[in-house]
């Protein structure tokens, strides 16, 4: 299972962040107890006042080369584990993950 699903205008990504980890970095695939795919990332922002998500966006726009402006937080505000919406072409930012994760394992 994939830590991301197409929609019509992107794709949504499942994340498990980890904030105050003392540097933005894209960690890879991890599956959870339940069976779910996420892709972990580690962030340096502490989670106080959206900073968190804030780096959060930055970097996954960044790493994938999109605007920060199509990166949008779909769910889970408060939570470490988090779901972006991504605008683009589905097939185009699929390959970027696949490209992005195969470069971080």
């Amino acid at each position: 299972m994939s830590a991301w699903t197409p929609a019509p205008d992107g794709l949504h990504l499942a994340i498990r962040a980890t904030p105050k980890a003392g540097r933005d970095s894209i960690e890879g695939l991890v599956t959870a107890d339940d069976g779910r795919t996420r892709l972990a990332i580690r962030l340096a922002a502490a989670p106080s006042d959206g900073a968190a998500n804030d780096a959060l966006i930055r970097l996954v726009a960044k790493s994938l080369g999109v605007a920060k402006r199509d990166v949008a937080l779909a769910s889970g505000a408060t939570s470490r584990l988090k779901r972006l919406h991504i605008s683009g072409d589905p097939a185009l930012l699929a390959a970027a993950l696949e490209h992005l994760v195969r470069e971080d394992s």
